[in-house]
């Protein structure tokens, strides 16, 4: 596998990808290498065990993996971001992992550099090569709003279209980014939808224990958004909307490249917190005890990024308020668990009227949560998406098409 995230990364794509290399490993018995850059997300900072670390190579839970230095940029533009996907590529391709000539090799996307690795690897080697695109680069420069992305997009579309009409089989986490991938040459007969799954465990503490730990008070309503503050995201309009109610608290839990910005813009917002990604073990019980979970994006954002948070909001059972927009990958998947609501993205007075509406309805807000949980055991298991990647790399490999 070659992806530039993966453990100790807790957040976003690396823990995906971390389950799909030690179930190969551990369940299957494969000899598993992983080409992967050195942790830093979603914090956009090394962590401080592999700062100064040109080359690491070391075995985590089974699986070997091979690290190389990259740039790290801590402000997101175009021409950083080029920097830091090129100092991948150029790593990668100087230094491939020793090791023998293995029978398939998958990408994780959206890095473009791993994508076009894991395409020259594979190529080298003669065996198949199976991306899975979580995110689409070129979309996402074009919609999330980063300085200079009308030239970033046109520079990752080339490469992601290199990258995916190189494929045996391309895998894509959501339906809506099949005309992309349609669009940059490669046959819709040879993409295969591999939804991702909820990767973290059920929550098991009491929610008044957990409110009394964090400091929340029993009868405050508390809207807790958990995951990467990134330009994306949006996440003005939570700033906007604690503005607008001081009865309601907010919470950002989490890191990213616009922490600093947030943190700036709400430091005289009394009722708004902005505090460290939670520890795994936490992390779900966390989620759990908040009154209503928060899922915010662009309105310009449609086709490109479908949130990974959104599998660990199903399984920790509480009402989901989306302020996206209605025609993207992410309000499908909230209107398809039954377990949210959508409201106009951008718009801090209809988040906080949805999230008033909830509040003076706990039966109701109970209720919706509670088809998160199920929509978790009926469709989004970790056994059910860890099958559907085994039957696409089976597939590659000459199997039959499940």
């Amino acid at each position: 596998m070659v992806s530039t995230n993966y453990a100790p990364e807790h957040a976003g794509i690396g823990p995906y990808a971390t389950q799909i290399a030690e179930h190969w490993a551990q369940d299957l018995g494969h000899e598993t290498h992983v080409l992967a850059g050195m942790p830093h997300y979603p914090a956009w900072s090394l962590e401080p065990e592999y700062k100064g670390a040109l080359r690491r190579t070391e075995q985590r839970a089974g699986v070997i993996v091979h690290r190389r230095a990259h740039t790290v940029p801590q402000r997101q533009t175009a021409v950083k971001r080029a920097l830091f996907e090129g100092s991948i590529l150029l790593h990668g391709a100087a230094a491939p992992p020793r090791m023998p000539r293995p029978d398939a090799v998958m990408a994780q996307m959206p890095s473009l550099a791993g994508g076009v690795l894991a395409a020259r690897l594979a190529a080298r080697w003669k065996v198949p090569y199976v991306p899975v695109v979580q995110d689409l680069m070129g979309a996402a420069a074009a919609q999330s709003g980063i300085s200079g992305g009308d030239k970033a997009a046109a520079i990752a579309g080339r490469a992601e279209a290199y990258a995916l009409k190189r494929a045996t089989l391309v895998g894509v986490i959501h339906e809506t980014f099949m005309d992309r991938v349609v669009g940059m040459g490669v046959d819709p007969d040879r993409i295969r939808l591999v939804p991702n799954w909820s990767h973290v465990a059920v929550p098991t503490k009491p929610r008044g224990e957990t409110r009394r730990h964090l400091g929340w008070a029993p009868d405050q309503t508390v809207v807790l958004h958990s995951g990467n503050m990134g330009l994306k995201q949006g996440l003005e309009v939570l700033v906007a909307a604690a503005r607008l109610d001081p009865r309601v608290r907010f919470v950002l839990m989490g890191d990213g490249s616009q922490r600093a910005a947030l943190a700036e813009m709400s430091a005289d917002v009394p009722n708004l917190d902005i505090i460290p990604p939670a520890a795994d073990g936490e992390f779900p019980d966390i989620l759990a005890a908040a009154d209503v979970l928060a899922v915010t994006q662009h309105a310009a954002v449609l086709d490109m990024s479908v949130p990974s948070k959104l599998t660990s909001y199903f399984q920790a059972g509480r009402p989901v308020v989306a302020s996206v927009a209605a025609a993207g990958g992410t309000a499908q998947e909230v209107e398809r668990s039954g377990a949210g609501v959508l409201v106009q993205p951008e718009d801090p007075e209809a988040l906080l009227k949805a999230v008033r509406v909830l509040a003076e309805d706990p039966e109701g807000a109970d209720a919706l949560g509670a088809a998160g949980p199920r929509h978790v055991a009926a469709h989004l298991s970790r056994e059910a998406g860890l099958a559907r990647i085994d039957a696409l790399i089976d597939e590659a490999l000459g199997g039959p098409r499940p």
